[in-house]
């Protein structure tokens, strides 16, 4: 029997006009007026408008969760649902939700306050390296004060963060076929995220949590998990934890998962995981159209 897994993708993944066209189904459009009404400010606004305005970390991040539930529920109405659930960094939340482990607003909310806490963010930089030998970078960091690989990502592509003199130290040092600066308001995923991650505890301490319907992959735990209790304690080492998307690719096949969706916008985590992840079939869902080519 075919075991599948949903994962949804995080921040890089937005685009202009990303979920408009699911405005066509009532039940979407509700979420969008009840999303709008909780957060102050008009999702479509923000989705229709400038790219620029659209990547920041405050409008980002609820946008790609809204969209991504909303898509979430959609292949649910139509009786579809995965083996697995794994999100990528922002990703995870949606991930959550998809696993019935709190409702869309309790979600919202602690997106809304993630999202202000990292766009408050002003000290530490970060950087993608593509193609390095791997026992050279992990030295690197190792014998390096103040950088941390953020995001494993595959073999060939992660994220590092940091102080941006360690940063730089990197790129100097270790040899990549590219290495580019990330456009962020801070070191996401490192140490220095520690004051805002203990703002943010506070807040997801209070929210209850539900047992999931669907294991859950985490960010800092690739292993399967429905504990309620389990899964708030890996949410909150998020915000300072490394995203260990490789070793959540690699587990996939050992669980039997043989097809794997992307839910939400582009195709950043197939690309990412098609290196890592032999003998499996990957789908995307982005779009009202990708739903009604599955829904017959």
């Amino acid at each position: 029997m075919t075991k599948t897994a949903w994962v949804f993708p995080g921040q890089g993944s937005q685009a202009v006009g990303m979920g408009m066209d699911l405005l066509d189904i009532p039940e979407a459009r509700a979420k969008f007026d009840r999303a709008s009404e909780l957060l102050e400010w008009s999702v479509a606004d923000r989705l229709q408008g400038d790219i620029t305005e659209l990547s920041k970390t405050l409008y980002t991040q609820p946008c790609l969760y809204i969209v991504e539930t909303i898509l979430a529920d959609q292949l649910k109405a139509q009786g579809k649902t995965p083996d697995f659930v794994a999100g990528h960094s922002l990703g995870e939340y949606s991930a959550l939700y998809a696993a019935g482990v709190f409702s869309f607003e309790a979600g919202l909310k602690l997106i809304q306050t993630r999202s202000q806490l990292m766009d408050s963010c002003s000290s530490g930089s970060m950087a993608a390296l593509l193609g390095f030998d791997r026992s050279a970078l992990e030295a690197a960091i190792a014998t390096t004060e103040g950088v941390v690989m953020a995001n494993d990502n595959n073999d060939g592509q992660v994220v590092i963060s940091g102080e941006p003199e360690a940063v730089d130290a990197i790129l100097a040092s270790v040899k990549s076929k590219r290495a580019v600066k990330l456009n962020v308001s801070g070191a996401f995923h490192s140490p220095l995220m520690a004051d805002a991650a203990a703002t943010f505890s506070a807040v997801l301490k209070d929210m209850p949590f539900n047992d999931a319907t669907i294991p859950v992959l985490s960010n800092t735990d690739p292993t399967p998990s429905t504990a309620a209790e389990e899964l708030k304690a890996r949410l909150s080492r998020q915000m300072t934890g490394s995203v260990r998307w490789r070793e959540i690719s690699l587990a996939l096949p050992g669980l039997g998962v043989t097809a794997v969706t992307e839910v939400g916008p582009g195709k950043v985590l197939v690309g990412i995981m098609k290196r890592t992840c032999e003998g499996v079939d990957f789908g995307t869902i982005g779009t009202l159209a990708d739903l009604a080519a599955i829904g017959g």
